[in-house]
């Protein structure tokens, strides 16, 4: 049904599987009907962005040796499609006006287009990897894709009660990204490895891997969000700070900051929109460097990719798989957007 690049998927560069991979992307994207559900669909796919689960889709698959590259293709759609599901609903949640450098999608339409359009995009998830999975695999598939999909949701509830409170424990917001973030980022490199006929307890190794670096990823994502370029990132700069989202930051800034900082905190995070006390974006984003959580969490996304790097080391890659990944993860761990 898919358009499938004519190029083998083994020992390419990064480069060449993301151009690949968007023409998977188009041939999804032609229109349907009605027109009301799934151009939303068309417009959040079609932002682009980095492509980083596909791409580590393609990169497990590399750790493997079998060849079935169509599957592949379509497994690493399933996992872009989904994640793609998540942000359409995410920025619901988050009220979020942006989405790399757009209107989001309930802001272009409307909430309850952006919902219905959301569900079917996880619908058709089920369909696509239902369609690559050859029958012995299938039931392996869908039992760790059900587990990731079952860890974003349990990690976007973490992530909300989080919100509610302003003292989390440093461990327990690393339990909430690695739900909210990372478990996708890790079972998309293990169902790739799975495609690739990489041993179950090797595919295992790498969704652990794969955590690590979501992980990283997201530690990056917030710190990103106050001391980031707006105009790389694509995002509102400070957009975390004038939703009073408790990202990194604010969790080391409060464990780490003076007694007057933390007040000051306290007062923006637990203001509203038309009641914010007498302080300034600038002087949130100023405590937030000035305390030490910016360097704590860039610290932190280090300590991450580095763990990702010495679980990769005990994976055999049957082919090209660490190379690939190698460039993947030299480019998250610098990226600028």
């Amino acid at each position: 049904m898919y358009f499938y690049p004519n190029i083998q998927v083994y020992m390419q560069t990064l480069r060449q599987l993301r151009d690949a991979f968007e023409g998977v992307v188009t041939t999804y994207c032609s229109p349907r009907t009605p027109s009301g559900l799934y151009d939303p669909v068309v417009y959040i796919l079609q932002l682009g962005g980095k492509r980083v689960r596909p791409m580590l889709c393609a990169a497990g698959y590399q750790f493997g040796d079998r060849d079935q590259d169509k599957a592949m293709w379509t497994a690493a759609l399933a996992l872009e499609v989904f994640h793609n599901f998540s942000l359409v609903h995410d920025d619901i949640m988050d009220n979020a006006p942006l989405r790399r450098g757009h209107p989001t999608v309930h802001q272009a339409w409307n909430t309850p287009t952006a919902i219905l359009s959301g569900d079917i995009m996880l619908i058709d998830v089920y369909r696509l990897l239902s369609e690559a999975s050859p029958a012995d695999l299938l039931p392996l598939v869908l039992d760790r894709f059900h587990h990731t999909a079952v860890g974003v949701c349990e990690g976007q509830q973490l992530d909300m009660d989080c919100e509610e409170s302003s003292q989390v424990e440093w461990s327990d917001y690393l339990t909430m990204i690695r739900g909210k973030t990372a478990v996708l980022l890790g079972g998309a490199l293990e169902i790739g490895g799975l495609f690739g006929g990489v041993p179950v307890n090797d595919a295992r190794l790498l969704s652990d891997a794969g955590v690590s670096l979501g992980m990283s990823f997201q530690l990056m994502d917030d710190w990103l969000d106050t001391f980031g370029d707006a105009a790389k990132t694509g995002k509102l700069q400070f957009g975390d700070i004038l939703r009073r989202k408790k990202t990194a930051l604010f969790h080391q800034a409060m464990a780490l900051g003076s007694s007057p900082h933390r007040e000051i905190l306290e007062r923006w995070y637990k203001s509203t929109p038309v009641d914010r006390p007498g302080i300034q974006v600038a002087e949130i984003a100023s405590i937030l460097d000035k305390s030490g959580a910016g360097d704590a969490v860039l610290e932190q996304a280090q300590s991450m990719h580095e763990n990702a790097l010495v679980l990769l080391d005990s994976i055999p890659s049957r082919r090209g798989g660490r190379e690939l990944l190698n460039q993947l993860m030299a480019e998250l761990q610098g990226r600028d957007s």
